[in-house]
């Protein structure tokens, strides 16, 4: 019986740079590659604006310690805000309240001249005081004394709201409450200029001050 013949068998040989599929494949990837990459660059309209970090008060200088960077996707509507491609400006204040997280319009900010509100102090009732923190909007009322010959309690009129939507920039600590049986409590709030001057009268006639947190915009936080 004649014996049939065996084929050899062949070795695998790795694939070489030379072969012109594995150049062909990988010529494939690399290109797949740079066009998704240039589809999802394309795709990202995102600029970059500042926020805020936390509450931001009227009259308050703006550095990169209360403002962060954020890339949100706004279209034409990307011109209203503050644009975070460039420096911040060195003299650059806000000109409005601004909430944590907001983004922060570009006609909100300008420089010291531009400021309308100056910081003052008054003295409100401690345990009214209690609820408010750093960055609370309030509605002031006061109640100026009526004239009275000054024998027994004082009596009050009112109360008038003098302001609307002041910001609080702090209060004092609890331990520096004052006063008695009518203990009171410092709250720094933003006036407007033109009004700080008949608030520092009512409050050299003695008349009583109160804070009424506006709804939907108290912030809590830091109360210092």
């Amino acid at each position: 019986m004649t014996d049939l013949p065996t084929p050899a068998a062949t070795r695998l040989r790795a694939p070489s740079w030379r072969d012109s599929r594995l150049l062909v494949g990988v010529l494939l990837v690399l290109v797949s590659t740079v066009l998704g990459a240039l589809v999802v660059a394309r795709a990202d309209h995102r600029v970059p604006v500042y926020a805020a970090r936390g509450a931001v008060g009227p009259g308050e200088r703006l550095t990169a310690e209360e403002l962060q960077v954020v890339r949100v996707q706004l279209g034409d509507g990307a011109a209203g805000y503050l644009p975070a491609d460039r420096a911040l400006p060195e003299d650059a204040f806000a000109l409005r309240d601004l909430m944590p997280g907001e983004l922060v319009p570009a006609r909100g900010v300008g420089t010291a001249d531009d400021v309308e509100v100056q910081q003052l102090a008054l003295l409100v009732d401690a345990t009214s005081a209690s609820a408010l923190s750093r960055g609370s909007l309030v509605d002031v009322y006061v109640n100026r004394p009526e004239a009275g010959d000054g024998v027994g309690r004082a009596r009050y009129e009112g109360p008038e709201r003098v302001l609307e939507r002041a910001f609080v920039v702090s209060l004092a600590g609890e331990d520096d409450v004052l006063g008695g049986v009518d203990q009171t409590r410092a709250v720094r709030v933003m006036v407007p200029r033109d009004s700080v001057r008949d608030l520092v009268a009512d409050v050299d006639l003695g008349a009583r001050i109160t804070l009424v947190p506006v709804p939907g915009a108290v912030v809590g936080g830091d109360a210092s």
